[in-house]
């Protein structure tokens, strides 16, 4: 998608659909007042009849016949006292949406006032919108005969908004490749297949690679996330990724994803509804790839590591057991009470490796670790929790500037006691109550004195249901927000 900007007032631009965005309680677009002159004062119209509101999502189109402008896409942003950066990206998504369903390809953007955000964030939230609801996952299915796709997106700013855009072009880019990953199948990308993803984007992207296979692993004493690996024909692996720009020295700053390629639950067998979702149980790893790639393609200045532990978990006669107590990389012992806490098995040697091998000045990582995190939260937030208030604090406002928010869960000393073991220093899983919590609190072990945080991101990394920027299926949710995030 071509993404242009101009200083050209919104009556001057010419394209096929010119989208105006309307506040619920405006008696007319004030802003755009030299656009309603030009096509005869159809917005007015518009506005005073019932057929438009300005209530946030809301669209409606207006023929302009003669007007530089095929036609008009009007979206409401609702009350103005509500209007941030978010409802503004919402509301670009749903424009772009309805200008493409009516067959235009070429669509111009002008930017409103909104309180707080200046020209820059609001021309990059724009450009994150526009391409991000027009992402599909076409691989295996080509588009339907006829479908008519956005080519073209004029941004017009009374300022230079050019770098913004093509910052935000980038992060999107990014982000829609790690919507790939997810939506990837299975047998596509298993951990041998999806590590030399990693290898090729690293090449491409001007990163070091070291991919650490299962023999390596066994010399290593990754013993945690061999034995969920293990119980595949295809050997776990651990990918590391650095990005390390001239002159940026010092312990850096390491993102861990969660890279479980197909999830099955192992020997503690999920039911098979909705098992095929588990395609995306690697969605954690794929945002640390995306991110990794992103932050190359814009040089930032700041050195960041990229860890990913890559595993199936199946049933085998290789498989590990309930029952079963696994030595992890940094010497602590883990019951096994359920092989489909897998996840946190899988993060745990990856964030003792991190720690031993990197010193880093903080560790977050991000995994689809939990169901009860979905049931607490649903798909609007991603669950937080941290030892650093000061690392918490930048993720929940990085989350709210990019609309991949955030919600901060306890890890006090009564949770940490919960998974306790009697045979172990520390047991995969806790029981129902608390589990969210209790499945980060079984992280925190292996973290030291290393600030960290952790982002459960299971309802927010795969949806049932489209919103406006984001399609049925993988979201790439974590790319936009590690690298507002990273780049503050």
């Amino acid at each position: 998608m071509k993404i242009s900007t101009t200083n050209a007032p919104a009556a001057e631009l010419e394209s096929e659909a010119l989208i105006l965005a309307i506040p619920e309680d405006a008696d007319k677009p004030t802003p755009w007042e030299a656009v309603d002159a030009a096509v005869g004062g159809i917005v007015s119209d518009a506005l005073t009849g019932r057929g438009f509101e300005g209530k946030r999502g809301q669209t409606l189109s207006l023929s302009t016949p003669g007007g530089r402008s095929r036609e008009l896409v009007l979206v409401g942003l609702g009350p103005s006292a509500e209007i941030d950066l978010e409802v503004w990206r919402r509301a670009v998504a749903a424009a772009a949406t309805k200008a493409r369903q009516r067959g235009n390809r070429k669509i111009a953007v002008p930017l409103p006032e909104i309180d707080g955000h200046d020209a820059g964030e609001l021309a990059a939230a724009a450009t994150e919108a526009t391409i991000l609801t027009s992402y599909r996952y076409r691989e295996f299915k080509a588009a339907p005969a006829g479908r008519v796709e956005l080519r073209e997106v004029l941004i017009a700013a009374p300022v230079d908004v050019t770098d913004a855009t093509e910052r935000a072009h980038k992060v999107a880019d990014a982000t829609s490749w790690a919507r790939d990953l997810v939506n990837t199948p299975s047998n596509e990308k298993r951990p041998d297949a999806f590590a030399a993803l990693a290898v090729d984007m690293a090449a491409d992207a001007g990163l070091n690679c070291e991919v650490i296979d299962d023999a390596a692993a066994r010399e290593l004493g990754l013993n945690a996330l061999l034995a969920v690996g293990d119980g595949s024909a295809v050997g776990p692996r651990l990918v590391l990724l650095e990005h390390r720009p001239a002159g940026a020295e010092g312990p850096p700053t390491v993102i861990v994803g969660k890279g479980i390629t197909f999830d099955t639950g192992g020997i503690s067998l999920k039911p098979p509804q909705k098992m095929a979702d588990m395609k995306s149980d690697m969605a954690g790893a794929a945002a640390v790839y995306g991110t990794m790639r992103v932050l190359a393609e814009l040089d930032v200045p700041r050195r960041v590591v990229g860890v990913t532990p890559l595993a199936e978990n199946m049933p085998s006669s290789a498989a590990y057991r309930p029952g079963d107590i696994i030595r992890a990389y940094d010497g602590t012992t883990i019951e096994v009470v359920n092989t489909d806490a897998e996840g946190r098995v899988v993060l745990a040697d990856a964030l003792a490796y991190a720690r031993k091998h990197y010193e880093p000045r903080c560790m977050v990582d991000l995994a689809t670790l939990t169901g009860a995190c979905v049931v607490a939260l649903g798909s609007h937030a991603a669950g937080l929790m941290g030892t650093d208030d000061e690392l918490c604090d930048a993720l929940v406002a990085a989350g709210e500037a990019t609309g991949e928010r955030l919600w901060r869960l306890p890890a006090w000393r009564e949770y940490d006691e919960i998974v306790d073991s009697e045979v172990a220093n520390v047991r995969n899983s806790a029981g129902r109550a608390a589990g969210v919590v209790t499945a980060g609190m079984f992280l925190k072990r292996f973290v030291g004195d290393t600030p960290w945080a952790h982002l459960d991101i299971a309802g927010t990394a795969f949806l049932d249901k489209a919103t406006p920027y984001q399609p049925k299926g993988g979201t790439g949710f974590g790319v936009r927000l590690l690298t507002r995030w990273l780049t503050a």
